[in-house]
């Protein structure tokens, strides 16, 4: 699945509360096991498989990176 196809299943998830099970639901709806949630730590590395949940300072989902 390309990042275009990724956010296609996942962008309806903007502007809604994160929890912590966002994580495993964008991994179910996209395929891609490597997810990072919000305040999260990861590599600097290039991964083209994962999907980086950005947040607000409400803890809201604001947008999705394919990093």
């Amino acid at each position: 699945m390309t990042n275009e196809e990724a956010l296609q299943q996942i962008d309806h998830l903007i502007g809604s509360r994160y929890v912590t099970s966002v994580k495993a639901y964008v991994s179910e709806l996209t395929g891609r096991d490597r997810v990072v949630g919000i305040d999260e730590r990861s590599t600097r590395e290039y991964d083209p498989e994962r999907i980086q949940i950005e947040g607000d300072a409400d803890g809201r989902i604001k947008a999705f990176a394919f990093n």
